[in-house]
């Protein structure tokens, strides 16, 4: 009852700083860090579990970006997600993630001699392009879904799993890199 009240509060609280955010979604207390919100558009009935982070950096350093995080309709963000965005990253209806899922567009600096003599919090975010995740996904836990990639509608990927290539509609894939272990 009181998780149920503070996360109604929360939700009152964080949802004029999205881009849009849609009716019957919630945002469970608390997040672990928000940030670049106005970039971020959340869909109707969407839940968004606590200690997620939501990150949209348009500034680093002297670098611009812009960025766009697009959540779809009756998605489920579990505990402990992470989605960082300087480019793009559009999420379609009915996601369900486990807990720990990283869907990142970006990366600390690129593989140049000249970044990786720079600590990392001084390399200037990196992104390969544009994540696009489809309808009715299911992301296992702990899995990474890296810059440049598109999973197609219905495709499922298991636990642990990264994701470094594209992802065709209705398969199954699973592991380090993630391959295609099914196809419907």
């Amino acid at each position: 009852m009181i998780a149920a009240i503070l996360n109604r509060l929360y939700t009152i609280a964080c949802r004029g700083r999205f881009a849009s955010f849609g009716k019957g979604a919630h945002i469970g207390y608390k997040a672990m860090k928000l940030k670049g919100l106005k970039y971020v558009t959340v869909g109707q009935k969407t839940y968004i579990a606590p200690n997620v982070q939501l990150t949209a950096w348009d500034t680093f350093a002297d670098n611009r970006y812009t960025p766009s995080i697009i959540i779809g309709d009756n998605c489920t963000i579990r505990e402990n997600c992470h989605i960082t965005a300087i480019n793009s990253i559009r999420i379609g209806n009915n996601l369900l993630t486990g807990t720990n899922v990283l869907i990142t567009d970006n990366s600390h600096g690129q593989s140049t001699r000249q970044h990786m003599s720079l600590p990392f919090s001084q390399r200037p975010p990196y992104s390969k392009g544009p994540v696009v995740v489809g309808n009715n996904v299911w992301l296992g836990n702990n899995v990474c879904v890296m810059p440049g990639v598109t999973i197609g509608d219905g495709a499922i990927v298991g636990a642990n799993s990264v994701v470094t290539h594209d992802l065709p509609p209705y398969s199954i894939a699973g592991g380090i890199p993630a391959k295609i272990i099914k196809q419907l």
